[in-house]
């Protein structure tokens, strides 16, 4: 057990075609190409912490104020479809190309991931490429055991993990990590769209409940449950695919880190946290394959394969997971 560092330094062996033998290329060196502006990075502390206490104040308050059935709809509802947009959209389509999708599909799969209020599509993209591509190495931006494997090193790495990496002004290279996604006019749009989605997430729950209620204590706790309780849980369970995920559980499948399954947190993220699976075959568009490993997001995109909305999706094959497997043996 050591206190330093855990995470291995990346191969910095290969050079670059231009670069000469005697002069190896650092590829962690263009990581991050610019830092937030003050502004947008008081806000990722506003809307990291807001709803976190939301959350913490959800668990009393249900007992004996302002929970409607309404309330419970709307938070559901809106739960799930921005979910799907992270898990779906962010993640299995825009970042890892696990099917390919018309572009009504697409957009919808882009504004619905923004509405999660996890920060806008590229920069969501960016990190996450930049996280396979230095999974539990040096240059990862939110592995759990970046500060090391000792009994304080793991909690301050879970705590990095789970949401203390987000503070970081330094801001992933999108020339380098999303280059599709720059080139994209209407992931460009998207993009640009995020403020307004941001507001529009926020506000579309206590609009639906003012106005079903016809009332502005109706609008109040449909904004409270559905838009302030939905994002603090939205993104504690997509937080834990980065700290839970990666530092207990099963590890059935061979990947070259330390992702794991944890079964308690699958249906809540839609099945992201078959996350072992996810790191030995990352374009797979189907996360939970054994018996009982329910996958909301893979049965999402088979819908949407079904409706042709969907094509070319990166189902698991028997001999793919035969060679996973191996490998995690061996």
């Amino acid at each position: 057990m050591t206190s330093g560092s855990a995470l291995p330094h990346a191969d910095l062996s290969a050079p670059t075609p231009d670069a000469s033998p005697e002069a190896p290329v650092d590829p962690r060196a263009d990581l991050s190409d610019h830092r937030r502006h003050i502004a947008p990075h008081v806000m990722v502390y506003l809307f990291a912490f807001v709803p976190f206490v939301a959350l913490i104040a959800a668990v009393p308050l249900a007992w004996g104020w302002g929970l409607t059935w309404l309330d419970v709809g709307l938070t559901a509802g809106f739960y799930v479809v921005t979910m799907l947009g992270v898990t779906v959209g962010f993640h299995r389509y825009f970042t890892h190309g696990a099917f390919r999708a018309n572009r009504a599909l697409r957009i919808a799969l882009g504004v619905a991931g923004s509405m999660a209020v996890q920060g806008p599509i590229r920069h969501w993209v960016a990190d996450h490429r930049r996280h396979h591509a230095f999974a539990d190495k040096e240059g990862d931006p939110h592995s759990p055991w970046a500060f090391g494997t000792s009994p304080a090193a793991l909690v301050r790495g879970f705590w990095h993990a789970h949401m203390g990496w987000i503070f970081d002004r330094s801001l992933t290279n999108q020339q380098r990590f999303t280059p599709d996604l720059l080139a994209d006019p209407d992931m460009r749009a998207v993009h640009r769209w995020f403020t307004g989605l941001t507001v529009l997430s926020l506000g579309a729950p206590a609009l639906i409940g003012g106005l079903v209620t016809w009332s502005w204590w109706g609008a109040v706790t449909a904004f409270f449950w559905a838009s302030l309780v939905r994002v603090g849980l939205t993104h504690h369970v997509a937080w834990s695919t980065n700290s839970i995920c990666h530092l207990v559980g099963e590890r059935p499948w061979g990947a070259r880190d330390r992702s794991t399954n944890v079964w308690l947190l699958a249906i809540p993220s839609m099945g992201e946290s078959w996350h072992n699976l996810h790191h030995a075959d990352p374009t797979s568009a189907r996360h939970g394959v054994g018996r009982g490993q329910l996958d909301i997001s893979a049965r999402t995109i088979w819908l949407f394969e079904k409706l042709g909305w969907a094509s070319n999706v990166k189902w698991p094959t028997p001999r793919r997971l035969e060679r996973l497997g191996a490998r995690a043996a061996g």
